[in-house]
Order: structure tokens, then C-alpha cells, then sequence
């Protein structure tokens, strides 16, 4: 029987470790099995995390191998080469489909009926490697997509505005990576369409505000890889607010990666769109307004990850 109230996480390096803590804070779980090539590491952490529980709530967090997927209804996959200064997340492809290509199957085999939330990148090219290498229902097999740059693009919003960014409402689509696309057509601040709400701001130089503040979330996974060599609170946070949506069955509308059928004239292809998401997974993708423009971008941005998947061997 799945239960909801307990997660697996694959991969204990800086992203998986900083997840399973921010899990551990909010109290979701009652218990976390995470799994490691390396033991030692797994057990190390857990270790770690486990010592805060007393400050928490109470659950177990333990190192655990791949028969804790059996029952569990979330498992998440972190495991990957790390980004390293200079180097794309598509430059990630290679290394990181050889890992998949040992741990899905292993999900695979033990009948798992939970979600499968992939966060390792390229995340958009893992997610397709692994809806094909688990055989699992499209809707179960989500990435964590463009949550976080879409939170860093609210951020960077509410910094440039002076509001609470949470009354920022916008969404970057596309690909996690360089083609991806701020979706300033749908963008509002509590309602009010953006362009009307930063005049009332004081803000009136609409097209380099939104040109700088695109470049700015594009850029900013590099910018932090090259001052401290990796990135994971941002993402861990992303991830805490995912598992939330689909533990609680919130129904919530996130921009994670799904496969497009048809929408905007794309097919086959993972991307990240608006998606309603809950305890069943990824229940209809969201169809946001886009101008021309951005329905072109969204179509090249396509193109790109369309360009690399058909040269995996999957």
C-alpha cells in the first residue's frame, strides 16, 4: 500500500541532503529513507538531519536501500553530476542519463505506485529518461522544472517593485536552462497587469526592467555556482513546496516539466508549463496567455531539448 507519509530520496549530495532537511522541518513525512552509492554518506546525513528532530516534529530519517520505494509515495531523484562553473545543465546530459539508466530500473522493478519527482539536471531530459526507463504513467513523473526559477523571478520582482513577492504572480516556462522564457503576458501583481502596477511604482522603462530581470533569474544559477561552487537551498525549498502540493492534494499550479501533446504545437517533448498538481501527480496543464513572441520562444525552446533527446540511446 503507498503511503504518502513517507518519501525516498535518491542522491545525498548538497541538493538531496538540503531537501531532506527542509523536509524534515516542515514536518510532511513521518519517515525518510534516503539512499546513496555511497553508504557511508547516506548514513552520514541522516545522521545529521535526524539530530534536529528533537526541534522538529517527530519522524525517523534514515539511511535506507531501494526496497523502501515499495510502499513509498514519493520518491525523489537528486542523484547526478554536480554543475560545474562554465558548464551548462545540458553539458550534464551524458553523465547524468548513465546514472539514470542504474536507478530508475531499480524503482521500475519493485512496483512502485507513488510519484517519481525528478530534480537532478538537465531536469526536462531526466524526466523524459525517466518516463521511458520506469514505464510509469505520465502524470507520475514530474520534474521540479522552472518552480525555482519562477520563484526567483517573484523574488526578483518584489525586489524591484518593494512588495511582498509572494502578490507576484508570474511564470517562467520552457526549459530549466538557457532557452527558458519569462511569461511576462500572464504577469500581475495581485490582479493588476505588471506594466500598470510598476508605473504605479515609479517604474516606466517596461521593456529593459523586464529584458535585465530575465537575464538576471537566467544567469543566477551560474552566478551562484561560480561564488560557492554548487546551488541547493533555493531548489530544496522548490522541492518542499512540490512534495507539499502533491502530499496534501493542494491542487496547486506549478510550472513543472511534463510532456507536451499537442499544446502550442509541441509534442513529445518534456518542458516546464503551469500544471495542476496533486496526489494523483500532474492532473491538466494550465493554458496560460502567451503573445506571438513568447509562443515562438516556447516552440525554440522545444526545439533545443527535442535536439538532445533524440540523440540519447534510452
Amino acid at each position: 500500500m503507498t503511503d504518502y507519509r513517507k518519501a525516498v530520496m535518491i542522491g545525498c549530495g548538497f541538493v538531496g541532503s538540503a531537501t531532506v532537511f527542509s523536509l524534515m522541518q516542515s514536518g510532511l513525512f513521518s519517515e525518510i529513507a534516503m539512499i546513496d552509492a555511497d553508504t557511508g554518506k547516506a548514513e552520514g546525513e541522516a545522521m545529521d538531519i535526524s539530530h534536529g528532530i528533537p526541534f522538529a516534529r517527530q519522524m525517523k530519517v534514515y539511511a535506507g536501500t531501494y526496497e523502501d520505494v515499495t510502499d513509498a509515495g514519493l520518491v525523489i531523484v537528486t542523484a547526478g553530476a554536480n554543475q560545474k562553473p562554465n558548464e551548462t545543465r545540458l553539458d550534464l546530459v551524458n553523465k547524468n542519463v548513465a546514472i539514470f539508466k542504474q536507478i530508475i530500473p531499480e524503482i521500475a522493478k519493485r512496483n512502485f505506485e507513488g510519484i517519481l519527482l525528478v530534480v537532478a539536471n538537465p531536469v526536462d531530459i531526466l524526466t523524459h529518461v525517466a518516463q521511458k526507463l520506469s514505464g510509469l504513467p505520465e502524470n507520475r513523473v514530474i520534474g521540479s522544472g522552472t518552480v525555482l526559477d519562477t520563484g526567483r523571478l517573484k523574488y526578483s520582482l518584489g525586489e524591484h517593485l518593494g512588495v511582498d513577492s509572494r502578490s507576484v504572480h508570474a511564470f517562467i516556462i520552457g526549459e530549466h536552462g538557457d532557452s527558458e522564457i519569462a511569461a511576462w503576458s500572464s504577469a500581475n501583481v495581485s490582479g493588476i497587469p505588471l506594466n500598470d502596477f510598476c508605473e504605479m511604482r515609479g517604474h516606466f522603462q517596461h521593456e529593459k526592467a523586464m529584458k535585465d530581470i530575465a537575464e538576471q533569474v537566467k544567469n543566477s544559477a551560474y552566478e551562484i555556482i561560480q561564488r560557492k561552487k554548487a546551488t541547493y537551498y533555493g531548489v530544496a525549498m522548490a522541492v518542499r513546496r512540490i512534495c507539499e502540493v502533491i502530499v496534501r492534494d493542494e491542487k496547486s499550479i506549478l510550472p513543472v516539466s511534463t510532456v507536451m501533446r499537442g499544446e502550442h504545437g509541441i509534442d513529445g517533448v518534456v518542458l516546464s508549463m503551469p500544471c495542476i498538481v496533486g496526489r494523483e501527480g500532474i492532473e491538466t496543464k494550465v493554458p496560460i496567455p502567451l503573445s506571438e513572441k513568447e509562443e515562438e520562444q516556447l516552440r525554440e525552446s522545444a526545439e533545443v531539448l527535442k535536439t538532445i533527446v533524440d540523440r540519447l540511446d534510452i
